[in-house]
């Protein structure tokens, strides 16, 4: 690895694994980085983002949760209706 080589990492400002070039380094171990998408500098994130990565059950959970009549707490065809006033006759 040398200055200005593409290494992957995660940019704090993107919020995504984007490409980025090496800025700094000490030894043969990269410090700095610079996000080639947006142009922000920040130190090497070894392409973690400090965040536990989803199993894949839960990413379809989380899709299906999302998606407009997803799951819900009520089977699905049953919905809960309001009861009317009765009015005295």
């Amino acid at each position: 690895m040398r200055l200005g080589d593409d290494i992957d990492d995660h940019c704090s400002r993107c919020k995504r694994t984007m490409d980025h070039s090496v800025v700094s380094m000490v030894g043969e171990e990269v410090v700095k980085v610079r996000c080639r998408t947006c142009n922000s500098e920040h130190k090497y994130h070894h392409n973690k983002t400090g965040k536990k990565e989803m199993t894949a059950k839960e990413a379809f959970d989380k899709l299906i949760a999302s998606m407009p009549g997803g799951q819900t707490e009520q089977p699905a065809g049953k919905t809960e209706r309001k009861k009317k006033k009765q009015q005295p006759s």
